[in-house]
C-alpha cells in the first residue's frame, strides 16, 4: 500500500473536546457558517448591517454582554458602498474604521476566491458577511446542484474553522409557497445543510413595520427564541419584546398561534372521538405533519375539558371520558 493510499484512522478517545465560542448565542457561532434568509425587502441587509455596526463598536446584542470591538468584512453585490452601505452604517452608529470590504472593481469575488481567507487573516475580522450569497457562488456553478454547492461550502466552512471567523451568508427565499421552511432557501438545500445556524427573517402581515427573526436551525445549541425589531422611516431600528413564540410557519404563511391551537384542538378531538385510548406520541406525530408543535398540542389539550391521561407500560395515552 502506497503512502498516499495508507488508511488513516482517528480514535475518538484521542480527540480533544473543543468548546463552541459565540459571537451571538445561540444564533451566530464563531468559526462556523451561518445563514440569514428572507424575501427581498424584508430586512435581511438592515439586520446584517446592524450586526456589523454592533460588532465594530462592541455593542451587546440581545441576550449578550458588551464585548471588545472587532473588525468585520462586509461584502455586497447589490448595493453601492458610497450611496447605500456607508449611509446605513453611519445611521447604525458603526465604527467605519473597523468595517472592510474586498475591492471587486477589477475581479469579481466568489466563494472559492483565495482573497476571502487572505482578507480575514489580514484584517483579523471575526465576522464576514456575504450579501447575497447567490452572487458569490461563481458564474460557472449551478447553485441548484448539490454536488457543486457542497464542495464549495466545505471549503468556506474550513476557512471559518481555521480562522475562527463567523461567516454569515445572506440568502433569498424561493417562491415555493406552502413548502416547509427547510426547502424555501434559493438553491440547493446543501446551503442550509452546511450552515450550523439558520436565521429566517420576515415582516408580520398585520404589523408591517415589525420584522421577526426566527431561529430556524441550530446545530450547536438549542434553538433561540424568536426576536423582533421595528423598522420604519420615522421610528428607525429598535429591538422589540413580545414576539418570542412566533414560528417559521407563522412568519412565512401568516398562520396565527390562535389558528394553530384551534387546529390542534380539532385534531385531538377527531383522534379521540371513537372513545379509544390513543398514545399521545401518535397525536404529536400527526400534529407535526400539520406543522403544529408539541407545545401547541399541549396547550390545546388544556382547552378541552375532561381528557383522561394515563400511563400504559412506558407510554402515555389520552382518551375522552365515557
Amino acid at each position: 500500500m502506497t503512502t498516499e493510499n495508507k488508511l488513516q484512522l482517528i480514535r475518538m478517545s484521542e480527540v480533544e473536546l473543543q468548546p463552541v465560542n459565540w459571537l451571538w448565542y445561540p444564533y451566530l457561532p464563531f468559526g462556523k457558517l451561518a445563514m440569514i434568509q428572507g424575501d427581498p425587502g424584508e430586512g435581511k441587509t438592515t439586520l446584517a448591517l446592524r450586526l456589523a455596526a454592533a460588532c465594530s463598536r462592541g455593542e451587546a446584542l440581545p441576550g449578550m454582554v458588551q464585548h471588545e470591538p472587532f473588525n468585520v468584512l462586509y461584502q455586497t453585490a447589490e448595493d453601492g458602498l458610497g450611496d447605500t452601505i456607508k449611509p446605513r452604517l453611519i445611521d447604525a452608529g458603526a465604527d467605519e474604521s473597523r468595517i472592510f470590504c474586498i475591492d471587486e472593481q477589477e475581479h469579481s469575488l466568489s466563494l472559492l476566491d483565495k482573497r476571502i481567507e487572505s482578507a480575514i487573516r489580514e484584517t483579523g475580522a471575526r465576522m464576514m458577511i456575504l450579501d447575497p450569497v447567490q452572487a458569490y457562488v461563481g458564474e460557472k456553478v449551478d447553485m441548484n446542484r448539490a454536488n457543486e454547492v457542497r464542495t464549495i461550502l466545505k471549503k468556506v466552512a474550513a476557512i471559518a474553522d481555521q480562522t475562527g471567523c463567523a461567516i454569515v451568508l445572506v440568502g433569498h427565499l424561493n417562491k415555493a409557497m406552502g413548502s416547509n421552511s427547510s426547502y424555501r432557501g434559493l438553491g440547493s438545500i446543501d446551503f442550509r445543510a452546511a450552515a450550523r445556524s439558520v436565521l429566517l427573517i420576515g415582516r408580520l402581515k398585520k404589523e408591517p413595520h415589525v420584522r421577526v427573526l426566527v431561529h430556524d436551525k441550530s446545530s450547536l445549541a438549542p434553538e433561540g427564541k424568536s426576536l423582533a425589531f421595528s423598522l420604519g422611516d420615522e421610528t428607525g431600528f429598535s429591538w422589540l419584546d413580545g414576539y418570542s413564540e412566533i414560528s417559521a410557519e407563522e412568519l412565512l404563511y401568516g398562520i396565527s398561534q390562535e389558528t394553530k391551537t384551534a387546529a390542534a384542538e380539532e385534531l385531538i378531538c377527531t383522534m379521540l372521538e371513537t372513545g379509544a385510548e390513543v398514545p399521545c406520541e401518535e397525536i404529536f406525530r400527526r400534529a407535526q405533519q400539520k406543522n403544529i408543535s408539541r407545545r401547541t398540542v399541549n396547550e390545546a389539550k388544556k382547552n378541552i375539558s375532561g381528557i383522561v391521561t394515563r400511563k400504559v407500560g412506558k407510554s402515555w395515552v389520552w382518551s375522552l371520558p365515557e
